[in-house]
């Protein structure tokens, strides 16, 4: 696969090693050998650019700007942040960590979302892979990335995409001291691991609060980038509780810290000296640093570890409803305030939140005394409490608060979290419908009471806002839609905005229409 089908990723920080691969999340095939590009490579002293010289009175009246020192971060928890090689040996061509064999053009990324092309895993590290062509059986990969140390008695944590699939797992020690490792769990959904190794009075790290980090506060990294062993990066949290394609149940930090291949399950400090993350994500063009970088909030992963050591895997509470996030127009349409919370576009037929009350056209705006601004904010929640347990919600229903008490399945598969078309419309509807047929009604099933309008037309408005030929309205700003004269009346009656509640094939959600 050329270059260009390559580079345009969000990639997971790891790095390869060897005659190895890349640890990849989404497989990316190898472009060429950086074994070659690294012989070219020259590490050369940068020259001094030459700056004008300002007077001592100059100097005197500007004083200079205070940047924090990381020294002593650096020398107190360094020793605790180690290096990982990982071996696997290939049974089949492709050379893939994760069994997903490349094919032709073939490309791994979701026509969903506009942003998935640079949601992928970082390319072929300092040492190259072996040519495409070249693959056979027995063939080693070996990768490597980043950890740090959590307890004195050996348990590390890292990224799950960083062991991934290896049959032996290295670390080495600031002083150069090198262990074989176990994998005491892994939890591919927060892309979290814990690994072992049989040493004691190990340097620890501390750690901190994700919660408590600030927009704007310097934050450093740790890691092995490129195989450079206890790299240290420096820059600022750029933005907290960032969503990323294919990834419901972890907020992100975003930050400027140049992270790179191999700082992949290395830690993030604040000043403190705290870990507060850890490095898992970059978005790149290029399969490099771009000058944005994603970690792990530390609160989900030290509570994915615990439960790794404890019970060797990891279970997650849910609700059993399908949510989407809300614009202004949905925000209009359900008289919120301002647009806040989690949209219930669907809910799961005799699942907790079915049992509890919750209905189609819900907003989810807190959980707990804590509130959900974004529709990303409740999965990630959620997926922290203990299936069982009795979590208490407040809805906006009818444009009042209600509250509602769930009491918390254990999740099974992904949570469904729909997108919405966020085009604007313009004048009335703008839709040909018809009634449902018999065998149409009982393939939606009881969840749509034998409601809705199959839309046979699509134009003006309704199309511009997404809305296609065979899609099913259920409802129309909240009413379920029972008969095409209905309907009229509800489009006569409404305002400038509606939000229709429409199924396309198995997937149900809110489309904001902008009437005029």
């Amino acid at each position: 696969m050329e270059l260009n089908r390559t580079v345009k990723n969000l990639v997971l920080a790891g790095v390869l090693g060897g005659a190895g691969f890349a640890l990849a999340k989404f497989e990316t095939p190898v472009v060429e050998p950086a074994r070659a590009a690294a012989e070219s490579t020259t590490i050369a002293p940068t020259a001094q650019p030459m700056v004008p010289t300002a007077s001592a009175a100059q100097q005197i009246a500007t004083p200079p700007v205070a940047l924090p020192n990381f020294t002593g971060l650096v020398q107190r928890y360094g020793p605790a942040v180690v290096n990982i090689t990982v071996t696997q040996r290939a049974s089949k061509s492709g050379f893939s960590f994760h069994g997903r064999q490349p094919q032709g053009d073939d490309e791994e990324e979701s026509d969903d979302d506009p942003l998935s092309q640079f949601f992928r895993n970082l390319p072929n590290g300092p040492h190259g892979a072996a040519p495409r062509g070249n693959a056979g059986r027995g063939v080693i990969q070996r990768g490597l990335g980043s950890g740090f140390i959590v307890s004195a008695d050996g348990y590390i944590m890292t990224n799950a995409h960083v062991v991934d699939g290896a049959t032996d797992v290295l670390v080495k020690l600031t002083d150069r001291r090198e262990y074989k490792a176990k994998v005491v769990g892994s939890d591919k959904k927060s892309d979290i691991a814990v690994i072992k190794i049989d040493a004691k009075d190990l340097p620890v790290v501390a750690v901190g609060s994700a919660e408590r980090i600030n927009v704007g506060e310097w934050v450093v990294a740790i890691g092995s980038p490129f195989g450079f062993d206890n790299t240290v990066t420096a820059g600022i949290v750029s933005a907290k509780a960032r969503s990323l394609p294919s990834d419901n149940f972890t907020p992100f930090i975003q930050t400027d810290v140049p992270v790179n291949p191999g700082n992949s399950g290395g830690p993030l400090f604040n000043l403190n000296g705290e870990v507060v993350g850890i490095n898992s994500q970059i978005f790149s063009e290029s399969g490099g640093f771009q000058g944005i970088s994603f970690a792990i909030p530390i609160d989900i992963a030290i509570n994915v570890k615990d439960q790794l050591v404890a019970h060797g895997k990891v279970t997650r509470a849910r609700i059993g409803v399908t949510i989407q996030d809300v614009n202004q127009q949905l925000a209009n349409s359900f008289n919120l305030p301002r647009p806040m919370g989690a949209l219930v576009s669907d809910v799961e037929a005799d699942g907790p939140g079915a049992k509890a009350g919750l209905k189609s056209g819900d907003v989810i705006t807190r959980l707990d005394g804590r509130d959900i601004d974004r529709s990303a904010d409740l999965p990630a929640r959620v997926a922290t409490l203990k299936p069982g347990s009795t979590t208490h919600l407040e809805v906006y229903r009818n444009g009042k608060p209600v509250d509602v008490a769930v009491s918390l399945g254990e999740l099974k598969d992904t949570v469904t979290v729909a997108k919405a078309d966020t085009s604007n419309g313009e004048g009335r509807l703008g839709v040909a419908v018809r009634p449902l047929r018999p065998e149409e009604a009982k393939q939606l099933g009881a969840a749509a009471g034998g409601n809705g309008l199959v839309v046979e037309e699509s134009g003006g408005a309704a199309a511009e806002a997404g809305i296609q030929a065979g899609d099913v309205i259920l409802s129309f700003n909240g009413q379920p839609v029972q008969s095409v004269d209905q309907l009229k009346g509800l489009i006569a009656k409404a305002g400038g905005n509606a939000a229709l509640l429409v199924q396309r094939g198995r997937n149900r959600l809110f489309v904001p229409v902008e009437l005029g």
